[in-house]
């Protein structure tokens, strides 16, 4: 390890095996790269379209709901119009049809650490994806130069942050002043009006940020957005009927926690109700749904804002039902889909270095780097919790490796233990 660690008061299991990809996986992967960027340049020019009126005004309404207005009027500045994060990372649950993208992040953590893993891996495997040093030189590639700013609500990534471009490039987000000829956000825009030097120095168009200081970039209400129908037409022209028809696979069906009534006679798709509150009284079968506020709050990132209904008692699911339509109008909810993960076994070791096996679910993290409109894969982090954890995330108890790419051999074995419903690490 290096001698600062990489995240700070935070452990996981270590293991020597990277996560195999089959072919078919890797392929979709590398589909997904160009779609994503697509798909987040169509979130930032529908927002610009519903401030001009050349889409639905209450677009953008909805988008900027909670923020103050000093941060909103500043992601409206001309000199932003355009820009968008130059990192782009959607977390993948593993699923026994393939992908579910769950969440899009594009102030990720984990940059440095799955650079790290890829020097260590790459000793004793030539197939991971990204190869030996992707993540460092990609990074490297899209922020040559200026500081990379962490505010204390981040500070556990610190390390990884310094491991990445060195201890001396990395500085506090809470007295920084904007002078560097650039700067890489690691901070969340809720954090933004405690940051009052950044605030009165920082001037879009002299400094250039990425991720630029865009609130409504961040809000998982697009995942909701992508599945209105009335917007379907804008995400075909976007995305292109391929892309569209990718995300459409990949992205469990999401709605926007609206508390306005219908009309009698109409129902939310997909649901069949006319009413949210009729969400309560659902089987814990029919509760295979996840509660998630959609940005803009520390109960954003890290699943602490997260619910799944069939893991809830009826009334505590009734509850954050009702707190999340109260919320509509300055913290929206979203509802999604549950992808249930795919289980799989993966060897690690413990900490007296005995080798032992964990049955688990696994979220597939890449790492896309944007780069004169073009994005390039540069490594992936496989996250693999117990199998008793309904929500895979970041935890003491998983397993963090790179991914890899399956062999021939490897892979017919693999899908032979997945008719068995169980995937083999070898």
């Amino acid at each position: 390890m290096p001698t600062s660690g990489l995240l700070a008061q935070k452990e996981w299991r270590v293991s020597d095996a990277a996560f195999p990809l089959s072919a078919r996986h890797v392929a979709v992967l590398g589909r997904l790269g160009p779609v994503l960027l697509r798909f987040v340049q169509g979130c930032n020019l529908l927002y610009r379209w519903s401030l001009q009126g050349r889409a639905p005004t209450w677009i953008a309404d909805l988008l900027d709901r909670g923020k103050p207005p000093e941060l909103v009027s500043l992601s409206r500045q001309p000199a932003l119009a355009g820009r968008v994060p130059c990192v782009i990372r959607p977390d993948l649950i593993w699923t026994e049809s393939g992908f579910s993208l769950c969440e899009l992040d594009s102030v990720p953590g984990g940059i440095g650490v799955t650079a790290w893993l890829q020097k260590q891996f790459s000793l004793w495997d030539s197939a991971l994806l990204g190869g030996a040093a992707g993540m460092k030189e990609g990074f490297a590639r899209i922020f040559p130069t200026g500081d990379v700013v962490v505010s204390e609500e981040a500070s556990s990534y610190r390390p990884e942050m310094e491991y990445l471009v060195g201890s001396d490039r990395v500085r506090a987000a809470e007295d920084y002043r904007c002078s560097d000829p650039a700067i890489y956000r690691f901070f969340e825009c809720f954090d933004w009006e405690r940051l009052s030097t950044i605030r009165e120095s920082f001037d879009p168009e002299r400094v250039p940020m990425t991720p630029p200081p865009k609130p409504y970039l961040e809000e998982k209400l697009w995942l909701a957005l992508f599945w209105l129908r009335p917007l379907q037409d804008f995400w075909r022209r976007q995305l292109t009927d391929k892309g569209f028809q990718l995300l459409r696979e990949i992205i469990p069906q999401s709605w926007i926690l609206d508390p306005d009534p219908l009309p009698p006679q109409a129902v939310y798709p997909g649901l069949e109700i006319n009413d949210w509150r009729e969400l309560s009284h659902f089987s814990q079968s029919e509760r295979d749904l996840v509660l998630k506020i959609s940005g803009f709050s520390p109960l954003a990132w890290g699943s602490r804002g997260v619910f799944v209904g069939s893991d809830l008692a009826q009334a505590e699911w009734q509850k954050r039902i009702e707190h999340a339509l109260e919320e509509f109008g300055s913290h929206p909810w979203l509802l999604q889909r549950f992808a249930k993960g795919a289980l799989v076994e993966h060897r690690f070791f413990t900490s007296n270095g005995e080798e032992e096996r964990m049955t688990g679910r696994v979220r597939v993290s890449p790492y896309y780097f944007e780069w004169n409109g073009r994005t390039e894969l540069c490594g992936v982090l496989a996250t693999i919790c117990p199998a008793d954890k309904k929500l895979v995330h970041g935890m003491r108890d998983a397993i963090l490796v790179p991914a890899t790419r399956m062999e021939g051999a490897d892979e017919s074995r693999r899908s032979r233990d997945r008719e068995r419903k169980i995937g083999a690490v070898p």
